[in-house]
């Protein structure tokens, strides 16, 4: 029995085979448009922990919806990181360049300047192939070593053309959409006088040329959130 001609034979079968094989493609969040940096930068550092996602979407894949009950997990269509991951890089990118502030999580920084912690939790992230692109989220500013925090509610929903070039492209202004909402939430927070939870942070230290006395906390100001929703107070923790 010959085997060289069945080796060929196989062998171009092969070929055959992986050409006719789908390529996988990847998208990302990251790499939009780039803007100026404002004139006047923030006097002020912030702090983007890792961002809270659904648990249905936390895979490189993407996750489209058909409908309302039922989605479609695509296998050639992938995210170049998990969705989480990049969320947080495009939105620390347009909050650097929106705030002309430095993203220090995990990251050492003087002491003297003031730092903002950002947390975010997506509680939507939904992808309707030639529709839109959702992305509700729940986010807090809290002023790093006071009580004073600004807990509010975004929910951004972008129109998409058809293919998934449009759907990523829809998330990526979803993302920006709300970056603008927390650059707005920080600046409110940065607002308030730098000792407006000071009191809450020691009671009972005694006032100058004063006896001891137990001072009252103070009460957290109520700061109205940059989006839709109900008002949110800082309030202590």
């Amino acid at each position: 029995m010959k085997f060289g001609p069945l080796m060929l034979t196989l062998a171009a079968a092969g070929m055959l085979a992986a050409c006719a094989s789908p390529t996988s493609r990847f998208y990302t969040l990251a790499g939009g448009e780039a803007r100026p940096v404002p004139s006047s930068p923030a006097a002020f550092y912030f702090e983007l922990a890792p961002v809270d996602m659904p648990q249905q979407v936390t895979r490189n894949q993407l996750v489209v919806q058909t409908s309302p009950a039922q989605v479609q997990i695509l296998e050639q269509d992938r995210w170049s990181s998990l969705p989480s991951d990049e969320v947080r890089r495009a939105l620390s990118a347009d909050l650097t360049q929106q705030l002309g502030a430095i993203d220090v999580y995990n990251t050492p920084h003087p002491e003297s300047v003031p730092v903002y912690r950002v947390k975010v939790n997506v509680q939507r992230f939904e992808s309707w192939p030639g529709e839109r692109a959702v992305l509700d989220a729940v986010w807090s500013v809290r002023a790093a070593g006071s009580s004073t925090v600004l807990t509010c509610r975004t929910v951004a929903q972008e129109p998409v053309g058809s293919g998934y070039d449009a759907l990523v492209d829809g998330h990526r202004k979803a993302v920006d959409e709300l970056a603008s909402a927390i650059s707005a939430g920080m600046r409110s927070v940065a607002s308030l006088p730098m000792d407006a939870s000071a009191a809450t942070a020691a009671p009972g230290t005694p006032a100058k040329g004063k006896s001891a006395v137990t001072a009252k906390p103070a009460k957290a100001p109520l700061l109205p959130c940059p989006s839709s929703g109900a008002p949110a107070t800082a309030s202590a923790s």
